[in-house]
């Protein structure tokens, strides 16, 4: 394979940036523009160690940086190739620069994701765990990140590898009675058969059931806030945030579209939707805001429906609460520092049977009960990360899918009596889809695919 050369560090400026170069000719390239305080043969120098000196342009005999190189031997990098990591400043002209170097002197620069894709080739991770790499990049909490690291450490990994070993030992047996008839292990064969495709349902789904849990903290919990204009939920939005995210004013109308931000509530992601008040609009931007509004909070896994209590309840609050009704909501009564209507008392808010939490975000009361509140809704306590298998990946759960009907298939062909080579066919194609998570006969679309998530340098 070619030698290949990327800027790892993101754009910008910063403390110190990396160039990371891989292939057989990596150190060969790097003598050419590397001079180390110490100089060594390559041979000499151990993998994983780090040497200090001066990145230069050696045409026209110019210093372009201070750095310090790091050395991974074949096949222990990350690669499994020769592997430098050439650590300079920060900054994008300088990295620019070495990079430049780099490929003048016979590197090519690299595609996204290449690195982690050698590394799949080479054998050192299989899909599973690339796809976890990019969960790790993309993690918002600590427990998506303990999650995508669980994954990326093999956990996953092995637990499908348990169930191919289970697959691959059955069709052993059934291929050994389909080639020696003349033993009569045929009875056998399917007592056996019938007890390992049990136990392979069993584990195929308790690995569906966890995708609940890992699909909320791979991507959170969608919470739409929705009420009429100046009922404060822009404050509401700006208070979780700590940020002040959206324009707060007196005039009614000021959110025309929705505004999405992330904040974490016991370590789960939770996607808090700041939405146009809802009210008869007084123009078509407002009516496409409003419109949209409405459609966020029908696809949403929770609702926060505001009123304001120092008011009493309007059509638009009643058109609210009716929309609410069959949802999983809850009702914040806002602005009690005013003269208060206790809106609590009304029949129409009581029959909605929802949780209802008074506050003043002007006074900053009561938000805790909310918190709560939230936490008890969507159940975030119960949601773990922490040495459990997770199936966060949706192309997992479709294919695990597929292998637990495959085996639900076989086990009605023996209850019906089949002939057990024609059984075989539905266990091999289980273990095509299980391969197919892992990567073994995945498609070279569906690894375009995962590979094109990544960015350069990675």
């Amino acid at each position: 394979m070619s030698t290949i050369v990327a800027i790892s560090t993101a754009p910008g400026i910063g403390g110190i940036g990396i160039v990371r170069m891989s292939g057989d000719n990596c150190f060969n390239i790097l003598d050419k523009i590397f001079i180390p305080k110490n100089p060594e043969k390559i041979e000499n120098i151990k993998g994983y160690t780090i040497k200090y000196g001066n990145i230069v342009d050696l045409k026209s005999n110019k210093k372009i940086d201070e750095v310090l190189v790091s050395y991974f031997k074949k096949p222990k990098s990350y690669t499994t190739e020769n592997m430098c990591e050439i650590n300079s400043h920060g900054g994008s002209i300088v990295l620019k620069t070495i990079l430049e170097l780099c490929i003048k002197n016979g590197a090519e620069l690299a595609k996204p994701g290449e690195f982690t894709k050698r590394a799949f080739l080479n054998g050192r991770m299989d899909l599973s765990q690339v796809e976890a790499a990019i969960d790790i990049i993309n993690s918002k909490t600590e427990k998506e990140l303990n999650s995508a690291a669980n994954q990326l450490d093999g956990g996953l990994s092995r637990e499908l590898k348990a169930i191919k070993n289970d697959i691959i030992s059955l069709l052993v047996d059934i291929e050994a009675s389909i080639d020696y008839p003349e033993y009569d292990v045929e009875e056998v064969t399917v007592s056996k058969a019938k007890g390992k495709l049990l136990e392979i349902e069993e584990k195929l789904k308790y690995l569906i059931k966890t995708f609940d849990n890992g699909k909320i903290i791979k991507e959170g919990i969608n919470v739409a806030i929705i009420g009429k204009p100046n009922s404060g939920k822009s404050s509401l939005l700006n208070n979780l945030l700590k940020e002040e995210r959206a324009i707060v004013t007196d005039i009614e109308g000021t959110t025309r579209d929705t505004i999405e931000e992330f904040i974490s509530i016991k370590g789960i992601p939770v996607k808090l939707i700041d939405t146009a008040g809802i009210r008869s609009a007084d123009n078509k931007v407002e009516e496409i805001g409003i419109e949209k509004s409405r459609k966020v909070a029908e696809t949403s896994d929770l609702i926060i429906a505001m009123f304001d209590n120092s008011k009493k309840l309007s059509k638009e609050d009643i058109e609210i609460l009716n929309f609410i009704k069959n949802k999983k909501a809850i009702i914040l009564l806002n602005k009690t520092d005013l003269q208060e209507e206790n809106l609590e008392n009304e029949e129409k808010i009581k029959n909605t049977q929802k949780k209802v939490i008074k506050i003043s975000l002007k006074e900053q009361t009561n938000l805790s009960a909310l918190y709560e509140e939230l936490n008890k809704e969507m159940n975030l306590e119960q949601i773990s990360a922490d040495n459990e298998i997770l199936i966060t990946n949706i192309r997992h759960k479709e294919l695990i899918e597929k292998a637990l009907n495959h085996i639900i298939e076989a086990q009605k062909a023996l209850e019906t009596h089949m002939p057990i080579d024609i059984i075989s066919i539905n266990i091999k194609e289980t273990l095509e889809d299980i391969s197919s998570i892992t990567g073994e006969n995945a498609s070279e679309d569906v690894i375009k695919e995962i590979f094109s998530k990544f960015c350069l340098g990675k």
